[in-house]
């Protein structure tokens, strides 16, 4: 059987074919079965075209020093093939008092149930403007990759559930640890929230995100600091 794979190589993205039957098996157990590319789940919609902007702030608990952050969200109307099946690409930009820090692609497809699943993220670290690393990308059916899930279909407390299965490079884990809320935003109010709890476990910190239906996230939380929905654009 050929599948196709995509693996990254610095930013390069390259697609390999593969005819080995261990190999083919190995993509194909990394993926849920019936998932598609267009994501509509209320709590994580991705609408090809649209755009998202969020702006907060983070103080250093060393220094006392305050960074003021900046995250533009793009989702391409292009969709494109992960460990044989179609996603939807959210293309992130993050910058600290005005300078390019981290851009990520983000993978995403969305069960028959309403399920949306993580299955790569492709990430690029800058420092002064320059390119320094690639750590933290991974793609479902690379290694002992697979396929994490993002949002369930119907968030309920106490729901916990691996986002990002990549041993060693992305582990992040949530549960839902608040529902029906209603969120006041530069950009509405809303109501029917969630709050969820994220844990990374290799970077051994913990994050709060609050998501709204039809609308997605509108918030994060963490020690340090927060981010905000400021602005949206329909595709």
């Amino acid at each position: 059987m050929r599948v196709k794979i995509t693996a990254f190589c610095g930013t390069v993205a390259v697609v390999a074919s593969l005819f080995v039957t261990g190999a083919a098996a190995q993509v194909q157990d990394a993926v849920p079965e019936d998932t598609a590319a267009t994501v509509d789940n209320p709590y994580f919609p991705l609408e090809p075209g649209s755009s998202r902007r969020y702006e907060g702030e983070e103080t250093d608990p060393s220094t006392g020093e305050t960074t003021e952050l900046l995250v533009h969200e793009h989702i391409s109307p292009v969709t494109q093939e992960i460990a044989g099946v179609d996603v939807t690409v959210l293309k992130v930009r993050e910058y600290d008092d005005g300078q390019l820090t981290e851009t990520t692609s983000d993978y995403h497809a969305q069960g028959a149930d309403g399920t949306v699943y993580y299955l790569s993220e492709h990430v690029n670290m800058y420092e002064e403007g320059q390119l320094v690393s690639n750590d933290g990308t991974w793609i479902a059916g690379e290694d002992a990759n697979r396929a994490g899930e993002f949002m369930p279909a119907e968030p309920a407390v106490g729901q916990r559930f691996a986002q990002e299965q990549a041993p060693g490079v992305a582990q992040d884990i949530s549960t839902v640890v608040a529902i029906d809320l209603t969120m006041e935003t530069p950009v509405g109010t809303f109501s029917g929230c969630i709050k969820t709890q994220d844990l990374d476990p290799l970077g051994q910190s913990i994050e709060h995100k609050y998501y709204c239906p039809e609308v997605g996230l509108v918030r994060e939380e963490n020690a340090d600091g927060s981010l905000e929905l400021v602005s949206t654009l329909g595709g």
